[in-house]
């Protein structure tokens, strides 16, 4: 009996061992955002004009009215509808004539085509004042994506500055960038729409149901993007590589990615929303930077990026007296500081030449080091030299190099409280220049040669004078 219990009770623990295998291996879905689209609506008295056998206004009203039948199939997707110039007649000159009709919701489609049938063209254009208040009419909630698509057949009438308005509130992320579908819009003032958003012509009925088309494809369908990090070849065989989509407009970073190429050597693709302006910063050192990225939205894009790079080897020959030894790493002719690097590290740099400032005693300058693709540079120095001076005196010292041609350079000063030291210097030529405190006149300053060797070590003593 105790037996089968056993075998029982194994069977058990199997079973349970088999139910929870696949929800360990399952990765939690992540929650797609709410897109929330408001239609802000022009029914200013010019939308009454003829347009092919009818007028603007019944025009847009019936595209309208079938675009949110079709908008039905979508998941996490709410729409609003706000109207202008629709409440009171143009000899008001009413310029706060605005006003949401229909609040954001789910399925609200009856809602919004039983308003559409309502409105009657009568007033004023106030495009800014209505752009300032759709920022009140989308939910506060972090990581929606807020779409405004504005149709109108004219300018701002009310003194207003649309583009100023349009521009401030994509930077406080109340909206993306806005959509703008002109009807009947003349040549010369498409300059002004086309600042608040991407702009559309609509120069007839067909053109505008294609625009209505387009727009909600944009907006609603998933655009995917690829980096190819190409050599001085074109070929795409860089990787490993920090990249950064920033929002061209706010400068805040959207996306971070580490670059990614797969067993076959091809880049992967990336989910990113084609509704935002986007520079892309590729963090090689330098870093580089592709600005305004033209993204097609609802296709995959590939963007190649040239960032060919070659290796920067620091070796020292030895152990270092100098702790972490470091150079400054500067692009050739810049006095600006690209990179501080450690000697025994491998850091990766653009192909190029570099200026180099070896944080040795004296310091080791080097010029334009080059960098060649996939390849090592390695840059080794020798080991340091010992200087101890021994005489434990007060007084006022300083230690030179001394070049080839005679000539010296100052590189250290003494402690004035004790000259007693033990220092690491490069193998070369040096000078020690000394007056003890006690010594009341220049003549009794104390001058000694001496030279550095690799690994050893020189004791200098001062004499009391």
């Amino acid at each position: 009996m105790t037996h089968w219990r056993s075998i029982i009770a194994l069977f058990c623990l199997l079973l349970l061992m088999a139910a929870a295998r696949p929800c360990i291996a399952q990765e939690p879905k992540q929650k797609q955002p709410v897109t929330r689209i408001l239609f802000l609506l022009d029914a200013s008295g010019s939308m009454l004009a003829k347009w092919e056998g009818s007028d603007r206004m019944e025009v847009a009203k019936k595209l309208l009215a079938g675009l949110t039948d079709s908008l039905q199939q979508y998941q996490n997707l709410e729409v609003a509808l706000r109207v202008y110039g629709h409440q009171f007649g143009r000899e008001r000159n009413e310029c706060k004539d605005t006003r949401l009709e229909v609040p954001f919701a789910a399925n609200n489609k009856e809602a919004i085509q039983k308003k559409l049938a309502q409105i009657v063209p009568r007033g004023n254009t106030p495009i800014t004042y209505s752009l300032e208040q759709s920022a009140n009419d989308f939910p506060d909630e972090k990581g929606a994506r807020n779409v405004v698509i504005l149709i109108t057949d004219g300018l701002e009438s009310c003194k207003g500055d649309p583009c100023a308005t349009s521009l401030a509130l994509q930077r406080k992320r109340i909206f993306l960038r806005p959509f703008v579908i002109g009807i009947g819009i003349e040549a010369e003032q498409v300059q002004q729409l086309n600042c608040i958003g991407q702009y559309f012509n609509a120069a007839d009925v067909r053109t505008f149901q294609n625009v209505l088309t387009e727009i909600v494809l944009q907006t609603l369908s998933p655009t995917t993007v690829t980096v190819d990090l190409v050599d001085e070849a074109g070929r795409p065989t860089e990787s490993n590589v920090n990249m950064t989509f920033v929002n061209a407009l706010t400068g805040v970073p959207e996306y971070n990615f580490v670059h990614y190429k797969d067993a076959a050597g091809k880049s992967d693709k990336l989910d990113i929303d084609a509704l935002l302006p986007y520079d892309l910063v590729v963090h090689t050192t330098p870093p580089v930077v592709a600005r305004s990225l033209h993204i097609k939205p609802g296709r995959h894009n590939v963007f190649p990026v040239k960032a060919p790079q070659g290796e920067l080897y620091l070796r020292q020959d030895g152990p270092s007296p100098y702790g972490q030894l470091a150079a400054v790493v500067n692009l050739a002719g810049s006095e600006s500081t690209l990179h501080v690097q450690y000697f025994g590290s491998r850091h990766k740099y653009l192909v190029g030449k570099y200026d180099l400032e070896l944080h040795t005693l004296p310091r080791i300058y080097m010029k334009e080091v080059e960098i060649k693709q996939g390849q090592p540079t390695t840059i080794s120095i020798p080991a340091p030299g010992q200087l101890n001076i021994p005489t434990d005196l007060q007084g006022y010292g300083s230690i030179y190099s001394i070049s080839d041609d005679g000539s010296q350079q100052w590189i250290h000063n003494l402690p004035e409280q004790s000259s007693k030291t033990t220092l690491a210097l490069q193998p070369g030529n040096y000078k020690l220049v000394y007056r003890m405190k006690s010594a009341h006149a220049s003549k009794y300053t104390d001058v000694k040669d001496f030279t550095i060797r690799s690994g050893a070590t020189t004791t200098v003593k001062i004499f009391n004078r």
